[in-house]
């Protein structure tokens, strides 16, 4: 797999060092940096239980992240609610949950609200999930992938093609039997950073065909079915025969999937793909990553989304800051990386991406 790239220069850690992070290294001592509020890795031994929610794209890696860091950190235990992306860091923004997740970036007004949280030093973002958005849907008879290029994809999500068998849809798929069946939409019906993801590639992609904002509530005056997070699209599209969703492929089971067309060829989703999309990315600012939504390049899967996880720069307490730097750590470690990907098919984060992590994750404190 290729390797990730956010534009943040930094010599590659050793095995040892990042295990000796991993594990919390400064041993949690009283003459510590952390110990003492400032700088450093988490303390050898952690004890609490650490409250985050959002993205329900990272539910299937957030388990085995929640589960594997007990193996470093026994004594700690993280409980993550999957309510979406927007959700999440509006309990984050009020105090509900000590971390978010969240598959879009704050935004100005979201990062000025968060100093009434996290005191002036406000937020930082890291990206922990990397993982394609999968364009799939229930078709009874046909079991080979759809193509569709974007203008195609638009026009199925805004309702202006309405049966599988149309011609835009037809042409590009060349000796598939395609059914006259129906097409339902099924989007999101709580705010999402997936919908942001999908839109965001329609607006880049399909301008003249999806004539909407990028937006993460879904637009109301479009006609399709809808569901709350991302096992509800799934299952309301896996009982609907010739219903097309947009999810994050590690959820989407056994639904067909749609080859996106990029330059002159169709590309399926892959963590490869979305790898070599992501490795081609600008840095963005705090932390966050500018995908090219439009790349002719062969082999890049455009539809992808970064994950991210926001932490204060201070928390109001030791406990909880040592256990948001003891959990963010280990998601970012190789291991969890590793365990990520086992879980949910993700594509590991890079080693620069992952040292830059950790510098902000070990610099986190307390308020004073």
């Amino acid at each position: 797999m290729k390797a990730l790239r956010f534009g943040r220069s930094a010599a590659v850690l050793s095995v040892a060092a990042l295990a000796l992070t991993a594990c919390g290294g400064n041993g949690g001592s009283s003459e510590s940096p952390a110990a003492e509020g400032g700088s450093g890795s988490a303390p050898a031994e952690v004890q609490g239980t650490l409250i985050g929610g959002g993205a329900s794209s990272q539910e299937s890696a957030m388990t085995a992240w929640t589960n594997g860091v007990t193996e470093v950190q026994s004594g700690l235990t993280v409980q993550y609610d999957p309510v979406g992306s927007g959700s999440g860091r509006e309990g984050f923004l009020a105090g509900q949950y000590s971390f978010a997740g969240s598959d879009a970036a704050m935004d100005e007004e979201e990062m000025t609200q968060a100093q009434d949280v996290c005191g002036p030093e406000g937020v930082f973002h890291v990206p922990a999930y990397i993982s394609p958005v999968a364009v799939a849907y229930n078709l009874e008879g046909v079991d080979e992938n759809i193509k569709m290029d974007a203008e195609t994809i638009a026009k199925v999500f805004t309702g202006e093609i309405t049966t599988w068998n149309d011609p835009a849809i037809a042409e590009q798929n060349e000796g598939v039997e395609l059914p006259d069946t129906p097409i339902t939409v099924v989007h999101r019906a709580d705010d999402s950073g997936t919908t942001e993801n999908f839109t965001e590639y329609l607006a880049a992609a399909a301008p003249e065909a999806w004539t909407y904002d990028v937006v993460e509530t879904w637009p109301s005056e479009i006609t399709a079915e809808s569901a709350q997070q991302t096992s509800g699209v799934v299952s309301l599209t896996q009982s609907t025969d010739g219903a097309i969703t947009y999810a994050d492929a590690s959820q989407i089971g056994e639904l067909g999937t749609v080859d996106v067309k990029v330059g002159e060829e169709y590309v399926p989703y892959s963590s490869e793909a979305a790898a070599a999309a992501v490795e081609k990315a600008e840095p963005a600012e705090a932390g966050a990553v500018e995908l090219d939504r439009k790349t002719t390049e062969a082999g890049v899967y455009p539809i992808v989304l970064v994950s991210y996880h926001i932490y204060c720069n201070q928390y109001q307490d030791q406990e909880t800051a040592d256990m948001a730097k003891a959990f963010g750590e280990y998601v970012v470690s190789e291991e969890g990386q590793a365990a990520a990907e086992e879980s949910a098919g993700s594509a590991p984060i890079s080693d620069k991406t992952r040292e830059a992590a950790l510098e902000d994750i070990q610099a986190i404190s307390v308020q004073g």
